[in-house]
């Protein structure tokens, strides 16, 4: 069994999921912000979480505050402003670190399964993009650039 499924998070509503509850489902991973300029991409998360989601696709999304300070508010302020401004229904997540001492285990998780330019692990900014298999492998890693419809064709292969 993948060791991501021995991990859970808080989500943004603050109750505790389990990442066994994806077992079988292929997952984007990405962290999050709402004051980046990257922030327009949680239309195409929520664009393909809606075409691939009855198919087994899950996008996860998870606040993190560590880039530029660009996801400041309360749980309760990013869940507003990602339903009202972009329509998200995929599974959102309480904030998070990405790097440093007190990196979410997930994040570990992704960042060694997958690591970025020349072998580091450290998530250079928001919006990276970590794709996991039914299996619970990270198969892919997507710098914040990657427009999340230009992933399209890697998760229809996994699925």
């Amino acid at each position: 069994m993948s060791e991501l499924y021995k991990l859970s998070a808080k989500a943004i509503d603050g109750s505790m999921r389990s990442m066994q509850d994806c077992k079988g489902r292929v997952l984007l991973i990405v962290n999050v912000a709402s004051g980046c300029g990257f922030t327009p991409q949680y239309a195409g998360l929520e664009a393909l979480w809606r075409k691939y989601g009855e198919r087994g696709l899950t996008v996860m999304g998870f606040p993190c505050n560590q880039f530029g300070g660009q996801e400041p508010g309360s749980e309760a302020a990013i869940g507003e402003f990602c339903s009202l401004t972009y329509d998200v229904t995929f599974p959102m997540f309480a904030k998070v670190d990405v790097n440093g001492e007190n990196t979410h285990p997930i994040f570990a998780f992704l960042k060694k399964g997958a690591p970025g330019v020349l072998g580091t692990e450290g998530i250079k900014w928001n919006f990276t993009k970590f794709l996991v298999d039914r299996e619970g492998r990270v198969v892919a890693r997507h710098a914040s650039a990657t427009k999340p419809e230009d992933m399209a064709a890697d998760i229809e292969r996994l699925l």
